[in-house]
């Protein structure tokens, strides 16, 4: 068949570029035909499109692509295989919902026609792939779905998809494609592709509730600030460290999937929010979905609790009753900074708080030092001990990507967005793939993903690994490996603490031995592997792969840590 002068396509291709996506993170199938003709095109004609990243597993694609945005804030679009493919982007896809990223996944569609136009079914699979409703497997995660009918809808229904994306809360939308569509003829060359449409702004607290909130804050005893996603926009956390300052409160970061605060500074009281709430008498939740666990911490009798947030109410989650006496529903940097100005000159002498809770950020951080010296000095690699060796290759332009038990008590980090956590969602084998996408984003700096064995597996390491060499986007991945899945042995020592399973040491369906030797991986794909059980071996190896990765080779480092931790389980979710 002769080729039509322009497919529509190409017009999603442009699509796309009009709204400033700069990448195409896809895993191909018999669906992308026309996907491929248009770049093939677009490389004839130099048009800017979209970079296509071929990524050879859906779960890393998506996650790369959340990668990118975490650091950039510019959302991504994500193409996978009609129904087989978006069933493995989900996983990852309820991570990025959860974390509130902004992407377009899009997938193929099963041809409708089975025969007659150009796309129309010629291949096996096409008829057994089709869905009554594909999009309904991921419908709970996502913001919104359409499937494209008609090649002139194509710029206002990716305008369509992008502004409720990144609407606040943003988050993933999801479009399937037709074959038949985008392999259908249009007009050369079309009409020039509309701009963006203007997205409405962040929402901000009223008046009221900022005075409401500073008069609360002057008049508190022993404030204390739990948040786990301040630090989305670094600018957040300058912001934070000033308010803390001037008003003398503890902040807790728990469970943090963003750099809310330095673990040097002198409001940082650690990650663990029991020993505070026992005694404040107020609470500001912000940006934290879950600050306490119910069935093990306790408020202070007469506390006040204050929930803020772009969503407060997490509406998105079936159940979640946390406490709250007044709920402000504002992005963060807005309030921040309206409460810095709200406090200035009412607030009284908090200098004695403010020394109180310097001295006990000093005694935790001795705390700190002293365990991680001790655990040097033993026989096996601890959580403690490989937290603190990472000192010795962070500085001020490294990334690091966190899926597993990574402690700034150990290893402090002073560079706004210098730290991505796993969503709260907990699915399993995000660090990876994020960490290449973030090296995508920010080329100049060391990006390292710390892993779990569990977590490591599950990121489908060959498809990363062969991703990060073909795109020239090495990374340094340090894995705790205790050769368990340790969420799972917890939560059963927790439940039965005296019982059979007590007995095994909860172990039963946790163990993930014998392991492999992870580190071979990285040196089938080119780059530098090492294998550590001593702790004295830990700093020159980290050292070594450090200086790999910035001379161009990626690395593993898998580091033995038996008994040592959660063996590659998030502590928010088993596998």
């Amino acid at each position: 068949m002769t080729a039509p002068a322009r497919i529509a396509a190409e017009d999603y291709l442009d699509a796309l570029a009009a709204q400033g996506i700069d990448h195409l993170f896809c895993n191909p199938g018999t669906d992308f035909a026309p996907i491929v003709e248009a770049y093939a095109r677009a490389a004839r004609s130099n048009r800017a499109v979209p970079k296509p990243m071929v990524i050879p597993h859906e779960n890393a694609a998506v996650t790369m692509a959340h990668g990118y945005t975490m650091v950039t804030g510019r959302p991504q679009a994500v193409m996978t295989h009609t129904n087989v493919g978006t069933a493995n982007a989900i996983n990852a896809l309820i991570d990025a919902a959860r974390d509130r990223i902004p992407m377009l996944l899009s997938s193929g569609r099963t041809p409708v026609m089975e025969s007659g136009p150009s796309g129309a079914r010629n291949v096996y699979i096409h008829w057994a792939q089709e869905m009554f409703d594909q999009a309904g497997m991921l419908r709970e995660m996502v913001k919104w779905d359409y499937e494209l009918r008609r090649p002139d809808q194509i710029d206002p229904v990716v305008a369509r998809a992008m502004e409720l994306a990144t609407a606040s809360p943003s988050g993933p939308v999801y479009l399937s494609l037709p074959r038949e569509v985008l392999g259908a003829a249009v007009e050369p060359p079309g009409p020039a592709t509309p701009a963006p449409r203007a997205r409405p702004a962040p929402p901000g607290p009223a008046a009221a509730e900022v005075e409401e909130l500073a008069a609360w804050i002057a008049a508190a005893r022993a404030p204390l600030l739990i948040t786990g996603a301040l630090g989305r926009d670094p600018r957040e956390n300058p912001a934070l460290a000033r308010l803390a300052e001037q008003a003398a409160i503890a902040v807790v970061p728990f469970n943090p999937r963003y750099h809310a605060m330095s673990a040097r500074h002198p409001m940082y009281q650690g990650g663990n929010p029991g020993p505070l709430l026992a005694e404040a008498d107020l609470v500001l939740v912000w940006e934290q979905d879950v600050p306490w666990y119910p069935g093990t911490h306790r408020l202070a009798e007469g506390a006040r609790v204050v929930q803020i947030g772009e969503d407060p109410l997490f509406a998105r989650y079936p159940m979640r009753s946390f406490r709250s006496d007044l709920t402000i529903r504002s992005a963060a940097l807005p309030l921040l900074k309206a409460l810095t100005e709200a406090l200035a000159g009412r607030i009284g002498d908090v200098a004695a708080r403010r020394a109180r809770l310097a001295a006990r950020s000093d005694a935790l951080r001795a705390e700190w030092a002293a365990e991680a010296a001790r655990d040097g000095a033993g026989p096996v690699c601890t959580m403690a001990w490989l937290n603190h060796c990472l000192r010795g290759i962070v500085d001020a332009e490294t990334l690091v990507v966190s899926e597993y038990s990574f402690r700034q008590e150990h290893c402090p980090l002073d560079a706004p967005g210098s730290l991505f956590g796993l969503s709260p969602a907990g699915g399993l084998g995000w660090g990876l793939g994020a960490a290449i996408g973030a090296r995508l984003a920010a080329p100049e700096k060391l990006v390292i993903a710390v892993l779990g064995d569990g977590a490591y597996m599950f990121a489908n390491p060959t498809a990363c690994h062969f991703t990060a060499r073909a795109h020239g986007l090495p990374v340094l991945a340090v894995i705790y490996n205790n050769t368990l899945y340790g969420a799972v042995r917890r939560s059963t020592l927790d439940m039965y603490p005296d019982s059979a399973a007590a007995a095994e040491d909860g172990r039963r369906l946790a163990e993930l031995g014998p392991s492999p030797d992870f580190e071979k991986l990285a040196e089938a794909h080119g780059g530098h592997g090492e294998r550590v059980e001593h702790p004295a071996d830990l700093p020159g190896a980290l050292a070594r792969a450090a200086a790999a990765v910035r001379a161009g080779r990626q690395a593993v480092v898998n580091v033995l840590c038996p008994g040592g931790g959660s063996g590659g389980m998030s502590e928010r979710r088993a596998a």
